[in-house]
C-alpha cells in the first residue's frame, strides 16, 4: 500500500530577489543591533590605534583651528564675536561644525571601507553609516570637556538656552547622516567623491557661521535671505547661541532648516535603500 506523501516543510526563511524600492525594516535593524555596537566599537578602537597622543587629537585639532580663527578674524579682521572671547566663540562654532563634518565624512566612506564585509556577508547595509555615530559622539563629548574648561577660565555661564542644545545636535546629525547615506551609496560606483568631498566641506566651513557671527554680515536683506538657504547657517548659529547665549536667531530660517534636514534624512534613507541592492556586485 502506497504511503501518503508528506507535506513539504514550511521554510523558515524565504530569500526573494530584491524589489526596486525596498522598504526600511526597523525590526531588522533591531535584530542586528549587536552588530551595530560591534561596528561602532571597532571604529573607535581603529581611530586611535598606534597614535602617540591618542584622543588628545580630538581637542588639539579644534583648539588650534579656533586659535587661528581668533587671530585672523578677531585680531586682524577685527570682526565682532558678539561680546564673547573670540577663542571661545570660534571653538564653540567649530564644535558644532566638527559634529556635522566628522559624521558626514565617516558615513560617506563607510560602505567603500567595508567592501569585503559587504560582498561576503548579509546584514542591513544601513548599519555601516549609522555605526559611525559612536566615534563621532565620543569625539564631540571629549571636545565639549575642553569647552567647559575654556568657559570656566573666561567665567562664562551658560543660560537657559542650553536646554535647546540637543535640538541643534539632532539637526546636525540628521543632516550629516542624510547626506552621508546618499554619498556613501554613490561612492560605491563613483570613487571620485572621496576626493571631491574634503574640498567641498572646506568651502562649506567658510560659508557657515563658524568663525564669524551672522550679525557680522553687513549685507542687504536679499543677500541675507540667500545666505539662509544654507540650512547649516541657522543651525550652527543656534548651536553657539545655546552654549554662549550670543548671536541672533532667525526662527523662520530655523523652521526652514528643520524641514530641509528632515527631507535630507528621509531622502538619504530612500536613496540608500534604492541603491544598496547592487553594492555587492559593484564592490
Amino acid at each position: 500500500m502506497t504511503q501518503p506523501a508528506k507535506p513539504a516543510p514550511v521554510p523558515l526563511l524565504s530569500i526573494l530577489p530584491p524589489r526596486r524600492w525596498t522598504p526600511l525594516s526597523l525590526r531588522e535593524l533591531w535584530l542586528y543591533r549587536d552588530l551595530l555596537y560591534t561596528l561602532a566599537e571597532r571604529d573607535i578602537k581603529v581611530r586611535y590605534k598606534q597614535t602617540l597622543l591618542g584622543i588628545i587629537w580630538v581637542v588639539l585639532q579644534p583648539l588650534i583651528a579656533a586659535a587661528i580663527f581668533a587671530f585672523v578674524f578677531g585680531h586682524i579682521a577685527k570682526m565682532s564675536s558678539d561680546g564673547a572671547p573670540f577663542l571661545v566663540f570660534s571653538y564653540a562654532g567649530l564644535l558644532g561644525w566638527n559634529l556635522f563634518n566628522s559624521t558626514l565624512t565617516r558615513a560617506s566612506a563607510s560602505v567603500v571601507e567595508n567592501a569585503r564585509l559587504v560582498s561576503k556577508v548579509y546584514f542591513p547595509r544601513l548599519m555601516l553609516p549609522v555605526s559611525t555615530l559612536g566615534a563621532t559622539l565620543i569625539d564631540f563629548f571629549v571636545s565639549t570637556g575642553l569647552l567647559v574648561v575654556l568657559m570656566l577660565i573666561y567665567r562664562i555661564a551658560p543660560g537657559w538656552q542650553l536646554i535647546l542644545l540637543p535640538f541643534w545636535m539632532c539637526l546636525l546629525l540628521a543632516a550629516a547622516i542624510g547626506l552621508g547615506l546618499y554619498i556613501s551609496a554613490l561612492m560605491v560606483s563613483y570613487r571620485d567623491l572621496q576626493y571631491a568631498l574634503p574640498p567641498f566641506l572646506q568651502l562649506m566651513l567658510y560659508a557657515c557661521p563658524v568663525a564669524y557671527s551672522i550679525s557680522n554680515l553687513h549685507v542687504s536683506p536679499r543677500i541675507l535671505s540667500l545666505y539662509y538657504l544654507n540650512p547649516l547657517a541657522s543651525i550652527l548659529e543656534g548651536f553657539r547661541w545655546s552654549i554662549l547665549g550670543v548671536g541672533t536667531i532667525n526662527w523662520g530660517a530655523v523652521a526652514y532648516s528643520t524641514a530641509v534636514t528632515l527631507v535630507m534624512l528621509v531622502g538619504g534613507v530612500l536613496a540608500f535603500k534604492r541603491m544598496e541592492r547592487r553594492f555587492a556586485d559593484v564592490l
